[in-house]
């Protein structure tokens, strides 16, 4: 079960860290929405689903087509989490942790009253529509603690389906592992860089150090691939040159579109982590 007492402490430093929040993903920006401004900006034809009250019926008289009013409104930007959710994320308690970092921002963002959304990811994107309210957050705390950890991660696939569907400016938090192709991961950025991205690696301990004492199996938990080492002085330190390779790689390409990058252990407290990708983006 995914726990989320610290829930508590997003509330005991609610006015600190919603205040960093609010300047990170909130403001004086504007965009096209559905909602009820002051002046209509555009029409478009009225489809299933769209709120009656905004229908034009002075329209409707003189073409017989329905119409809605579209407006223009200042708004925070709604947030997308993707999680991933592929079987390497099933070491330790990462995906836990990585699930509650996911819930700490939603948590966040519903205490603003604004729109969240977290999107599942492996082989394929479970993409879910962002709404507002506590009742969708309790909803989504129940779809992660039933979910199966599955699959390879086919990450540039996965987030080019789901950038299909942001339609504005959006804040894209991607919670991963990132131990996949980072040529992928590459293209991914560049594909979601016009939105405000933040990526967070999370990793074990264990990962990050390889600190396994001698002679150890491992197991690659996406193909069930087999192997015996031995953790040699000369091996740590090969791995961790490839660790932090592949991290450069990634941080570098965030550079060039702006993107945030972070790396957390699951060893941190988790509301740690979340003040600090919060504080670094006043």
């Amino acid at each position: 079960m995914i726990d989320t007492s610290f829930f508590k402490e997003l509330d005991r430093f609610s006015f600190m860290v919603r205040k960093r929040v609010a300047n990170a993903y909130s403001g004086s920006r504007r965009s096209i929405l559905k909602g009820r401004g002051m002046e209509p900006v555009s029409y478009r034809e009225y489809t299933q689903g769209d709120d009656f009250k905004t229908i034009d019926w002075k329209v409707y008289g003189r073409t017989e087509k329905l119409y809605v009013k579209e407006f223009e409104e200042e708004k925070s930007l709604t947030t997308h989490i993707l999680l991933d959710t592929s079987k390497s994320m099933d070491f330790r308690n990462k995906f836990e942790y990585a699930s509650m970092l996911a819930l700490g921002f939603a948590y966040l963002v519903t205490k603003d009253n604004e729109k969240f959304g977290i999107s599942t990811f492996a082989e394929e994107i479970n993409i879910t529509k962002p709404k507002r309210g506590r009742k969708y957050l309790s909803q989504t705390i129940d779809i992660l603690n039933d979910l199966a950890l599955l699959g390879k991660t086919r990450f540039d696939y996965c987030m080019e389906k789901y950038g299909s569907v942001i339609k504005s400016r959006s804040l894209v938090i991607i919670i991963s592992d990132f131990m996949t192709d980072p040529e992928a991961v590459r293209n991914s950025i560049f594909r979601l860089g016009d939105n405000e991205l933040v990526l967070i690696q999370v990793l074990d301990p264990i990962e990050k150090n390889l600190d396994l004492g001698g002679e150890a199996k491992l197991i690659d938990l996406e193909t069930d691939m087999k192997l015996d080492i031995y953790t040699s002085p000369k091996l740590r330190e090969e791995y961790l040159k490839r660790l932090n390779d592949h991290i450069a790689k990634i941080k570098e390409t965030c550079i060039v579109v702006g993107a945030d990058f972070h790396t957390v252990m699951t060893d941190k407290p988790v509301f740690d982590a979340i003040f600090e990708v919060v504080s670094q983006r006043v």
